[in-house]
């Protein structure tokens, strides 16, 4: 997944500000084997305007810090499995590039805002959703190696038996921190 997400980020004009050494892919194991749910999830490790302090209900928060071999994370990439592997080649594909749409172009640590009160996926999921496709559909026309998305072809089950296990990068979400307990 990680080398997927460095080849689109490398690839897409859309996605060049992402620097994926900072942008660690993880992976959490869903408690359902329903087909619904969530799917993946970017967590941005700073506040709106990439700002590390927060003021909530007239107290300040901090953000956790999380390393990854040796490099500060800006936004954690998490893939729940195996409802994401059971997805379609088009859902994956379209969630992989949904999650990664939502780092701000400013790659802050904060997350892309838009205008309005839906100011993650503007006005309409939907609409978001069909934009990720047809970056998706861009993306597959640019003609990357088959090898950085072959895996997507496969469900969970499929993937196991093709390649053994299936293993990942499991980092805990950060916590808030109140500023008054910071040393």
């Amino acid at each position: 997944m990680a080398a997927l997400c460095r080849d689109i980020c490398d690839r897409h004009p859309e996605f060049r500000h992402v620097r994926m050494a900072e942008v660690p892919v993880t992976f959490a194991q869903t408690r359902s084997p329903v087909e619904w749910g969530i799917q993946a999830r970017l967590t941005p490790l700073r506040f709106e305007g990439g700002s590390l302090i927060q003021k909530r209900k007239g107290r300040l928060w901090t953000v956790q810090r999380v390393y990854h071999q040796g490099v500060e994370a800006l936004y954690l990439l998490t893939f729940f499995l195996p409802r994401f592997l059971n997805l379609s080649f088009q859902e994956k594909m379209v969630t992989v590039f949904h999650e990664l749409y939502h780092i701000s172009p400013a790659f802050d640590g904060d997350i892309r805002r838009f205008a309005g009160a839906c100011y993650m996926h503007t006005g309409s999921q939907k609409g978001y959703d069909r934009q990720m496709a047809s970056f998706a559909s861009e993306y597959l026309q640019m003609t990357p190696q088959e090898d950085s998305y072959r895996f997507l072809r496969y469900s969970f089950a499929e993937l196991q038996q093709h390649c053994g296990p299936v293993v990942g990068l499991r980092i805990a979400i950060p916590r808030l921190i109140p500023m008054d307990r910071v040393a």
